[in-house]
């Protein structure tokens, strides 16, 4: 039975400047009460987890941060003051679990160097010490995401590992309530055998929240499901992490990762939750900001057929109650 989307991806400023062409300037002009108002819109949708995506960001030739700190400059022209606490603030109020963006503290896309890099560990971990101290009081903030994503190509990397176990070492110095969650793409490719099991029981991480892969054209809804089968036993046998799906509600105006992304149809996402579902504890999608947007919505950003997407997948969602409503009521 497919599940109801249960969390979303989120972002201040979309790091692939091409991709973001339809929300990044518009949300630069948000204010605190436009960021509070697309909290409202997720769980309007039942959503309740968000992912912030970053917390700083870094280009090869400038940086900018989302929140006050002496690492790198507040974001230029940014409206809002502090649009984490913005989220926060309300997602404390509408129940929604948070987890914080221990990135960019290197070049975003300089993945492989942001892991091992002592440099870019020891901004991050600064980093991490000031949003604790800053935002740590907030019941929403429930745990921290790890963006710099690898492809698994088969096995994780020992570096991806190394890389995961130093942060969550960290991070439970901070407050070892706090869970720990990974995106990492590869789907396709992975060898979910006894070595990949072993892998999974030396990573610390509460969460791997698999990307489906569907929005970047490397997989089809009628592969997924096949791939999530195999991670949903392989996670079984080890025990350890939860299994999530990070499932890509976008798809490109033109080129991949060239052009600007756009909301996926409808028909589509259902399949996609239809392949997916049955083998993941949760469904998160890549993302509700520019993707959709409530018609009434005072913090419009991204292209118009997000208003589409959004009514559409309202509906898809009452049906999925129903559905269910149907199933208690013949037990």
């Amino acid at each position: 039975m497919k599940k109801p989307i249960s969390g979303t991806w989120f972002e201040f400023t979309h790091h692939n400047i091409a991709e973001g062409k339809y929300w990044n300037s518009a949300c630069r002009r948000f204010g605190a009460e436009q960021w509070r108002e697309k909290i409202r819109e997720i769980k309007s949708l039942g959503m309740k987890y968000i992912v912030l995506m970053c917390t700083s960001l870094v280009y090869e030739d400038r940086a900018e941060s989302y929140f006050r700190t002496d690492i790198y400059p507040f974001a230029e022209g940014f409206a809002c003051d502090d649009p984490i606490e913005a989220i926060l603030s309300e997602a404390d109020i509408q129940g929604i679990e948070v987890f914080v963006s221990t990135g960019f503290y290197g070049v975003w896309t300089h993945t492989a160097e942001n892991m091992t890099s002592k440099e870019v560990t020891a901004r991050a971990f600064r980093a991490m010490e000031q949003l604790y101290a800053a935002y740590g009081s907030h019941p929403s903030f429930v745990g921290w995401y790890y963006p710099d994503e690898t492809c698994i190509r088969g096995h994780f990397s020992p570096e991806f590992i190394d890389y995961c176990n130093r942060y969550s070492a960290f991070a439970h110095t901070l407050d070892p309530r706090l869970k720990t969650l990974i995106a990492p793409f590869g789907t396709n490719i992975l060898s979910a055998d006894d070595k990949y099991v072993s892998q999974l029981d030396s990573l610390d991480v509460d969460i791997v929240a698999y990307q489906d892969e569907v929005g970047v054209r490397k997989s089809t809804p009628d592969q997924t499901g096949a791939y999530y089968a195999a991670l949903r036993r392989a996670h079984d046998r080890s025990g350890r992490s939860a299994l999530w799906a990070d499932m890509e509600i976008f798809r490109f105006e033109g080129e991949v990762y060239r052009s600007a992304l756009l909301p996926a149809d409808i028909d589509r996402i259902s399949e996609q939750l239809e392949a997916i579902s049955e083998f993941c504890d949760e469904v998160l999608c890549y993302q509700y900001l520019g993707l959709m947007n409530r018609p009434s919505s005072r913090a419009f950003c991204g292209h118009p057929s997000s208003v589409e997407l959004y009514e559409s997948y309202r509906r898809l969602r009452e049906e999925l109650a129903g559905n269910k409503e149907s199933e208690k009521a013949c037990l």
